[in-house]
């Protein structure tokens, strides 16, 4: 009777566990996102953007500087009713430059992370293609979040990962 159970717990254990090999690997998000070739040739596009912005800015404020101060200047000589009306021209200048400087710094932020979503979702393709190719089951995330809070050395793919994205992005150049 005591053979018949544990032949029985035996038979159903090896039939409970799953006889296919499964190939699983990790890659670590950070390290594969931001050592990719094109991530850094879109930060070094807007950096250029945003550099270009500042200087725009910085020029349109100091023009805008030099006319107040010039107002002031002429205000002295005016009329205080007439002075009014021109400050209040100045102010209404002031507010629709803050708010043309408000809307493009808006359109390159927007741009910026539309064009880093659509790396995200390039590089998320890019590994399930990947992993179908080399017949891997699973291919796991590693994040600070610690979606992968251990994996083996030899399992981790990023480094490959990253030199096969590398590679295929300098060809498309």
């Amino acid at each position: 009777m005591k053979n018949i159970i544990l032949v029985s717990i035996v038979f159903f254990t090896l039939l409970s566990c799953n006889t296919e090999s499964q190939k699983i690997g990790f890659v670590n998000n950070t390290d594969l996102i931001s050592d990719y070739q094109e991530k850094m040739d879109i930060e070094a596009k807007f950096k250029g953007k945003i550099e270009t912005f500042q200087k725009r800015t910085d020029s349109i404020g100091q023009a805008f500087q030099a006319e107040a101060q010039a107002f002031q200047l002429k205000a002295q000589g005016m009329a205080q009713d007439k002075a009014q009306l021109e400050y209040q021209a100045l102010g209404q200048k002031q507010q629709m430059l803050q708010q043309r400087i408000q809307q493009e710094e808006g359109a390159i932020q927007e741009e910026s992370q539309e064009a880093i979503d659509s790396l995200i979702k390039k590089v998320r393709d890019y590994v399930k293609v990947y992993g179908k190719k080399n017949g891997y089951t699973y291919i796991l995330g590693s994040n600070e979040a610690g979606s992968v809070m251990y994996g083996e050395e030899s399992k981790d793919l990023t480094k490959e990962i990253l030199e096969s994205l590398n590679a295929d992005y300098n060809k498309a150049e």
